[in-house]
This record gives C-alpha cells, sequence and structure tokens, in this order.
C-alpha cells in the first residue's frame, strides 16, 4: 500500500498492481518516499501529472491503457512523449501535444477516493501542488 498526499489536504490510499505490472511497482516502490509537483493535465481530461522530461524509471510498457478509470494511476515510461505520472481523478483519456498514449496502470486508489474531483479541482484553480508518495 502506498499513501498519497496531495497540498497537505487530501490523502489518500493506493494499492500497488505487482501483479499485473511488476516491474513499474518494483522500480516506483525504490522511490520512495517520492516527493514531485503535481500539475493539471493540459490534454487528458479530468486528470493531474507529473511532468519528468528525459527521466527513466528503467521499465518497459506492462499493464498499459489509454484509459484511466477515476482513481487510477498511470506511469508513463517516455518515448514520443516526455516521461509522466498521470492522476485520473475523473473522465480521461491519456493523451499529449502528440496524440493518444498509454501509460503503466500501477497504482489504484482505494481509500479517500469521495475526495479525488476536490483534489482535481483545487489543483485546477490553485495550480501546482506538492505532492508525497510514501509506504503506508
Amino acid at each position: 500500500m502506498i499513501t498519497i498526499t496531495v497540498a497537505n489536504t487530501f490523502a489518500f490510499t493506493a494499492k500497488l498492481l505487482a501483479d499485473r505490472a511488476p516491474n513499474t511497482c518494483a522500480a516506483f516502490t525504490a522511490l520512495l518516499p517520492y516527493r514531485q509537483r503535481l500539475i493539471h493535465a493540459r490534454w487528458s481530461g479530468e486528470a493531474c501529472w507529473i511532468p519528468l522530461g528525459d527521466y527513466q524509471l528503467g521499465v518497459g510498457y506492462e499493464n498499459h491503457t489509454s484509459h484511466p478509470s477515476r482513481g487510477d494511476l498511470l506511469w508513463y515510461p517516455g518515448g514520443i512523449s516526455e516521461t509522466e505520472l498521470l492522476f485520473a481523478y475523473g473522465s480521461s483519456v491519456f493523451g499529449s501535444k502528440v496524440g493518444q498514449l498509454a501509460g503503466n496502470h500501477f497504482l489504484e486508489i482505494i481509500d479517500g477516493g469521495e475526495r479525488l474531483e476536490e483534489m482535481g479541482r483545487y489543483v485546477l484553480y490553485h495550480g501546482a501542488q506538492d505532492i508525497v508518495f510514501e509506504a503506508a
């Protein structure tokens, strides 16, 4: 399990999907605690993202999708667009300026989901926010 805190206000518990994305989960948990800035998505609908430029997690595609559900987190390993982490809080189709993307679905919110929309709108209207991922 992973705890996710956004803006020191929104707390979520997420389940690692190690059975479906074992390499992504292993590489990501090695980064914990992981601190970044979360911004609102430009092309992916009701989602926030962490742009990571040329950073390489060292994993390829696994359990990838372009259609995350509310509360799903995807790791895009880079390629035709920059590396990023997508955090869907509502209706979303993962994309970038180059078109539709597919990211590794590796985390799923299991607690705190009732505040996802509030968190997304907060990031939308207040700009970049701190986000922290920690082992539960």
